[in-house]
């Protein structure tokens, strides 16, 4: 993937999991809630990514 879909990618993970999380607090389901978190992890990871991409590509742009 590129950088700029790795961190719309991470993103979107970031927003569902913050919405798993708050739907098994609402519904105190403690499995939705750890998947939530989970997810919203995957997501801060994969915009890290992305945001290191662009840090790689512009050490090289500017050789």
């Amino acid at each position: 993937m590129g950088s700029m879909s790795d961190k719309v990618s991470g993103k979107a993970n970031e927003a569902a999991g913050k919405a798993k999380q708050v739907a098994g607090k609402a519904t105190k389901s403690k499995s939705m809630h750890a998947e939530g978190t989970a997810q919203k992890a995957k997501g801060k990871a994969q915009v890290a990514v992305g945001k290191a991409k662009d840090k790689a590509k512009g050490a090289v742009d500017r050789m």
